[in-house]
């Protein structure tokens, strides 16, 4: 899908604040993607994910008459999108976080490496996996937002509700955690 601009993006929030389900439908169109790759890294599941895909969109139509047009509409979509997360692993007691390898796999390129190289970097997707799995929730959280989806520290601030400070500061503790933990 082709990026939208502000101007564009603008003028659709403003039509779905007044009802257009067509504006709104385009703007979903616009995220779902993204929404829902973040949500299957929360939740390793591809049907948990797509069923918080359809809640956090339709929590965002319920909500968007309340929404402040001084955030970013994707970062309020991802705040909400991370809360459902939240409370769906709260409620099923568990916090696990989708495989690199799963995730990379839809990427490579059409010449794939030899076997012995990608044997290699099967082993050190699954030394990574194995790492983000020994860290906090928090850390895993946050290294998502801002390696996988290349969030900006403002907007990851916004999406988590901390701090710009406590992003830089958890970033770096979530990073040196993620070096201790990798083989060596």
């Amino acid at each position: 899908m082709r990026p939208l601009s502000p101007l564009d993006e603008t003028d659709r929030i403003a039509r779905a604040r007044r009802g257009e389900i067509a504006a709104f439908s385009e703007l979903v169109a616009h995220y779902q993607d993204r929404i829902y790759r973040f949500l299957v890294r929360m939740t390793r599941s591809q049907e948990d994910a797509r069923e918080l895909t359809q809640e956090t969109f339709l929590s965002a139509y319920e909500a968007l008459p309340r929404w402040r047009p001084d955030a970013r509409l994707s970062t309020w979509l991802f705040r909400i999108a991370r809360n459902q997360a939240v409370d769906r692993l709260r409620r099923a007691q568990r916090v696990e976080f989708v495989a690199l390898d799963e995730a990379l796999h839809e990427q490579v390129p059409a010449d794939t490496p030899t076997p012995e190289a990608a044997l290699q970097a099967r082993q050190r997707i699954a030394a990574l996996e194995r790492a983000l799995a020994r860290l906090p929730v928090e850390h895993r959280e946050i290294l998502l937002l801002r390696d996988i989806e290349d969030m900006p520290y403002e907007d990851i601030a916004e999406v988590l509700g901390i701090s710009l400070g406590t992003v830089k500061s958890r970033i770096a503790r979530a990073r040196a955690g993620l070096l201790r933990h990798m083989p060596r």
